[in-house]
């Protein structure tokens, strides 16, 4: 029986991956064997021992001690494309309302009083204030083309803009996804020159905390538009706000309001809706589940932010998993181990991302308690599980 931990609300759907039989899944258990969460914040928790595996249903991990649990060997989990319709369609929705001038038409009608006629006239006399653009004549910068950027780029180009991206990590499977007609930025200065809109769509690093600067948004030609529904941070919110007040900017579309921000008239403000959907909610507890009873039934690693990628079928034996310090000869003094405990290895999986090493093997046969200890022992592993073979 495995224990899931769950710190916010998970969607049914997604716990319903989860087989009770299997598994206790409880907003309060004891010795958890993994974490499933949304915003909670884990940074000032104390995670019990017991935690293999974290599973975050959402696409951002900033709530996460993802370096403390690298350091542990517990791989953390999250949904990455699983909400990428439903912030594209903000995105798409944020441009509308700064382009045609919604956000102010809206609450000036909400502030007509009087009679029909009164109020007939009063529309005819103000809507010459909010008079605004049509999309098909601008071009769209879309910075980070992963699963939500590329569908903003692919649904921007089909609403008539040009569209000019830039993301020099882009995977080959966002590549493929990624419609023609979409243009090639040389750099990000050579976007934000040429863009009426741009949109962002990369995590908050320290490579990306302030990208777009007071300098970058002084290259955009005036009246641009500024949307950022992916991470507070990521735009110097004290460059767009002077920016406003000038005129350089139009308007800026932000799903992390601030004091400041939220005083502003031209700035549109939404309370992190980005992924706020019931069916991205779904889809996002969907995968993550699914990611984590992989790894906790199979070893199996997808989705992971901060492991590689492991998927190796399993024959019907014993299997192990092994997490350790990315260095050279790790798997041979494991196999030492295996061979003087007479174990024979019937197939092996060995992935390294960064500092980290992950090793899924496969044995014909049984392991005792003092081999796996023998392989902990060893210096550099972080992590070992022991999956006995399934029935």
């Amino acid at each position: 029986m495995y224990k899931i931990l769950t710190l916010n609300n998970i969607s049914v759907k997604g716990l319903q991956r989860l087989p009770r039989e299997n598994y206790e899944v409880a907003s309060e258990v004891s010795h958890p064997d993994a974490v499933l969460l949304r915003s909670y914040k884990m940074h000032d928790m104390e995670i019990p021992e017991s935690v293999a595996a974290i599973g975050r249903a959402g696409a951002g991990v900033n709530n996460i001690p993802v370096d403390k649990m690298t350091n542990l060997g517990v791989p953390v989990f999250n949904a990455p494309g699983a909400n990428a319709n439903a912030v594209k369609e903000l995105v798409l929705a944020g441009l509308l309302m700064a382009s045609r001038n919604i956000n102010g038409a809206m609450k000036f009608a909400d502030s007509l009083d009087g009679t029909d006629p009164e109020i007939s006239t009063a529309v005819e006399s103000g809507k010459k204030n909010f008079v605004g653009s049509e999309l098909p004549s601008k071009t769209l910068g879309v910075i980070g083309l992963g699963a939500i950027g590329l569908r903003v780029a692919n649904a921007a180009l089909s609403l008539g803009m040009k569209v000019v991206g830039y993301d020099p990590l882009i995977s080959v499977q966002s590549a493929w996804q990624l419609s023609s007609g979409v243009e090639e930025a040389v750099s990000i200065d050579h976007l934000f020159s040429q863009c009426d809109a741009i949109s962002v769509h990369v995590p908050l690093l320290d490579a990306t905390r302030g990208l777009a600067s007071a300098e970058r948004i002084a290259m955009m030609p005036k009246g641009g538009i500024l949307v950022n529904l992916a991470r507070g941070g990521i735009c110097d919110d004290q460059a767009v706000l002077a920016a406003l007040d000038s005129g350089h900017l139009h308007s800026y579309v932000i799903d992390f309001p601030t004091g400041d921000l939220l005083k502003h008239p031209k700035v549109i403000s939404f309370p992190h809706l980005g992924a706020s959907t019931a069916e991205a909610e779904e889809n996002c507890a969907v995968m993550v589940a699914d990611s984590v009873r992989e790894f906790l039934e199979d070893g199996t690693v997808r989705n992971s932010v901060n492991f590689p990628e492991a998927v190796m079928p399993r024959n019907g034996g014993s299997r192990i998993t092994i997490a350790n310090a990315n260095v050279p000869n790790m798997v041979g003094q494991i196999s030492t181990i295996l061979a003087e405990s007479q174990l024979n290895i019937a197939d092996l999986l060995n992935k390294s991302r960064g500092d980290i090493a992950y090793t899924i093997i496969d044995l014909d046969d049984d392991i005792s308690e003092a081999t796996l200890d023998s392989i902990r022992a060893i210096e550099g592993v972080l992590a070992l599980r022991y999956l006995p073979r399934k029935s």
